[in-house]
């Protein structure tokens, strides 16, 4: 139980997946592949990273490495090594639309040089074209997250260190243009925001270090701030760290929970894990289950290593995750009892009874 469903074979440092389904049936991760054992000093080996990928052909039961995203260029870099971080994809009007935290060569410390999010297109997952950058105030932004929102418009949220490493957020029309709407979620410093649709409630978790933080709304624009999920250990022992940066696709009733941990680090900041401390530095994929039971956020992390995604379909209804398409899929029902962390959120119902 709770074993990891992806470790990158190249690397072993499987970081920030996003899932989509694609053309042919099968699901894709795309990941930050960062690189335990680089031989740059400090934090090098957290830059310099590909967008990873790996490919499931069996609706989410297994997966397998295919290599990492070409095409990623950004006029003005330059030649040599850039690193992209935390991927954010959607599909709108037959296009994907991916955001890539970009930074300019391998820094080997976190200050002094710009993060920016820039979109890419592609019809195919394969070949992709640079459309420019999300123009925000800061050029400290990283980890984008995108949905569609109940006002029919699209937001993509992000961390700003520019404004205490909180998560900013704007909205767009088009996925081309896009408008700062000011902070989302202050509070504690956090990073890595993902928003659902689930159980007549909107969500958003933000990866506080110590496990992931419940945030809800009925319009997913005004947020409350609830407790953390994910912040237990696991019963497997390569699951027994605090879960990191997660995606989520929403089946009907329940959702997964898609997070990466570090095995073998506590979660202690980053720039103390020793430069050749490789197994600190590896990480690894795994899934966790959820539902709303009387408005709270139920999350099981001791569940079987696959996702029940079922056959990708390349057309259908719209879940609630970041413009994921499926056909009705049928969720697998679990014999358990979630003995896992509840979220006490706010008692109150949406309108018309929700």
């Amino acid at each position: 139980m709770s074993a990891a469903i992806f470790r990158d074979p190249v690397t072993d440092g499987a970081a920030d997946p996003v899932v989509v389904d694609a053309p042919g049936g099968e699901w894709w991760m795309l990941y930050t592949q960062r690189r335990p054992g680089a031989p740059d000093a400090g934090v090098g080996w957290v830059h310099g990273s590909a967008i990873g990928s790996a490919v499931s052909h069996d609706g989410g039961a297994s997966w397998h490495y295919a290599g990492v995203l070409e095409g990623l260029e950004v006029a003005g870099l330059g030649p040599g090594v850039h690193t992209f971080w935390a991927p954010a994809i959607v599909r709108d009007a037959g296009r994907y639309h991916l955001f890539v935290t970009v930074i300019e060569g391998v820094p080997t410390q976190w200050h002094g040089h710009a993060r920016t999010i820039e979109r890419f297109t592609s019809v195919d997952l394969r070949a992709w074209s640079h459309e420019g950058r999300v123009e925000l105030p800061s050029e400290r932004v990283i980890d984008a997250a995108v949905a569609r929102c109940p006002d029919g418009r699209w937001r993509l949220w992000c961390k700003d260190e520019a404004a205490g490493s909180t998560t900013a957020v704007a909205v767009s029309d088009d996925l081309a243009e896009w408008h700062y709407e000011g902070v989302a979620i202050g509070g504690r410093p956090h990073e890595g925001p993902v928003a659902f649709a689930l159980g007549g409630w909107w969500w958003m978790l933000t990866d506080e270090w110590r496990g992931l933080r419940v945030h809800r709304s009925t319009d997913a624009r005004s947020w409350s701030t609830l407790g953390l999920v994910l912040d237990a250990p696991g019963a497997h022992p390569d699951d027994r760290q605090v879960a990191r940066h997660a995606d989520v696709v929403v089946l009907g009733d329940e959702a997964w929970i898609i997070y990466f941990t570090h095995p073998a680090w506590d979660g202690s900041e980053i720039a103390g894990v020793g430069e050749r401390d490789v197994e600190a530095q590896r990480s690894a994929v795994h899934v966790a289950r959820a539902v709303v039971v009387d408005g709270e956020l139920r999350v099981d992390r001791d569940v079987p290593p696959r996702v029940p995604l079922g056959a990708s379909t390349r057309c259908g209804k719209a879940n609630s995750h970041s413009g994921l398409t499926s056909d009705t899929v049928s969720p697998t029902v679990w014999d358990n009892a979630f003995p896992s962390a509840t979220i006490r959120g706010l008692q109150r119902r949406l309108p018309g009874g929700q």
